[in-house]
């Protein structure tokens, strides 16, 4: 329905509604008024029906009161006396009634001189009852004869009759004011409920013909969108039956890639098996080039050992040339010594002959000892060139040991980083091979929710279906509803 300014049919309903609610509320508000005015009227005229009452009863006791006394002058009765005190007590009883319920200012000054003739009445009828029951009843009677007592029976007579006759007056005033209430009230309701019905017809007609007119437009919007709806509901099913068949076609597609992934992941599986014997081998060979890393040191630690062993017997040697050298030193020396014995032999003629002999046999072994010190000499110098090539030799060799190891060593490092490229291939793929069957999972649950879209999509172009027929039969109870409007 199209935005307008105008009241809606809610709007219109609840003004037909509200305005005889409010003539009721109006009607019963001033009924209330009314009945609260009279409440107020009948409870004045209780109240002064009860004065009324009260009066009567005031004169009724005066009038006991003065019968009794008569009675026990004349005669000492104890009944008398009993009647005297119970009028008296019902008096008092009476008049304190009467002193709280009379409002009026002119019956208050009545009842005023009403107590107070009463009391004076009461205290000569006391006198005389007491002279009576000293057995002076002559004096009592004479007492009463004084007391002029009819006169002031008289005068509250004439009292007590002004009262009743104005309380009169003001029941006969209450009674009037009540009937002038009760038909006003009956007025009132009259009046409220002529209005009510009359206000009620007037709004209720507008409601009508306004909510005919509001549902006659809402009527025409409903044929018209109706007839938008069947028209983008015939679109929607053609699109749905369209959205069907694609579905239906990935869904193939989804098998296959499905069938696909399964045959991934079984590839990836074997993959994984060859790096993981792949990483077998990669450790078996660092392990062997371990081995020989070991080997090498040992191998390095001997050779390391023989050039100690070298370097000590070239010291040795050298000590060996040095005591060769002394030896050759102390020949020469001998040699000479022994040649200067023979020149001193011969000096000595006959006698050094001996000396001579001696000093040949020391020159002899002087050569002797030059000869072996040469020939000592002679083999340190072979042994010293020796000992320098196998130095030599074990400095090579040390050498290619230490090549040796630094080759194996970057082995070890080739093979580590072969482990751990097999082993990242490893993990790689077994990555692999576990992505590729949750891809596979991943898919089965595509394939299953595109049949299960596949199916709503079927529902959905069934339920567009029974919505086109719905829509149709809107139509239709729309322009019933319009032709009936």
């Amino acid at each position: 329905m199209n935005k307008r300014k105008f009241w809606k049919l809610r709007h219109w309903i609840i003004l037909g509604y509200s305005v005889p609610v409010l003539a009721i509320i109006v009607s019963a508000g001033m009924t209330v008024l009314n009945v609260r005015q009279l409440v107020m009227i009948s409870a004045e005229l209780k109240r002064a029906w009860e004065v009324h009452e009260n009066v009567d009863h005031v004169n009724l006791n005066v009038q006991i009161m003065a019968r009794a006394t008569r009675g026990y002058l004349l005669q000492r009765n104890p009944t008398s006396l009993l009647d005297f005190n119970k009028a008296k007590t019902d008096y008092l009883t009476v008049i304190d009634e009467l002193d709280a319920q009379v409002n009026n200012e002119e019956q208050r000054q009545n009842l005023a001189q009403v107590r107070t003739l009463i009391d004076e009445s009461i205290t000569v009828h006391q006198g005389m009852i007491d002279l009576v029951n000293q057995n002076q009843t002559n004096a009592g009677v004479q007492v009463w004869r004084e007391s002029n007592g009819r006169a002031l029976n008289s005068e509250l007579t004439n009292l007590l009759t002004a009262m009743g006759d104005l309380e009169s007056e003001i029941v006969a005033k209450d009674e009037a004011v009540q009937a002038a209430a009760l038909q006003r009230l009956q007025v009132t309701l009259l009046t409220a409920a002529t209005l009510s019905l009359l206000l009620s017809a007037l709004i209720g007609t507008l409601v009508v013909l306004k909510a005919s007119r509001i549902m006659n437009r809402a009527a025409g919007d409903i044929v018209s969108s109706a007839s938008e709806i069947a028209t983008s509901v015939e679109q929607q099913e053609r699109s749905s039956s369209q959205q069907a068949a694609s579905v239906s076609e990935t869904s193939t597609t989804m098998d296959e890639l499905g069938a696909s992934s399964r045959q991934s992941a079984e590839q990836a599986e074997a993959a994984a098996a060859g790096a993981q014997q792949a990483l077998a081998l990669a450790e078996g060979g660092t392990r062997a080039v371990e081995r020989s890393l070991d080997g090498m040191g040992d191998l390095r630690e001997k050779v390391d050992a023989i050039a100690d062993q070298i370097l000590r017997l070239s010291a040795q040697t050298n000590q060996i040339g040095g005591i060769s050298s002394l030896v050759s030193d102390l020949a020469n020396q001998t040699n000479m010594l022994a040649l200067n014995a023979a020149v001193e032999a011969v000096r000595a003629g006959e006698h050094g002959k001996g000396f001579a002999v001696v000093s040949g046999e020391i020159r002899k072994l002087a050569d002797q000892s030059k000869k072996s010190a040469e020939k000592i000499n002679a083999l340190v110098a072979d042994i010293q060139t020796a000992i320098n090539s196998t130095v030599m030799v074990t400095d090579e060799g040390t050498k290619t040991v230490e090549e040796g190891v630094r080759i194996a060593e970057e082995t070890a490092d080739a093979f580590a980083g072969v482990a751990e490229a097999v082993n990242n291939v490893v993990l790689n793929s077994q990555q692999i091979s576990l992505n590729v069957k949750q891809q596979a999972v991943a898919i089965q649950q595509v394939v299953s929710a595109m049949n299960s879209l596949n199916t709503g999509a079927q529902e959905t172009a069934h339920g567009i279906t029974q919505i086109k027929i719905g829509t149709h039969q809107l139509n239709e109870s729309a322009l019933q509803l319009k032709v009936a409007i």
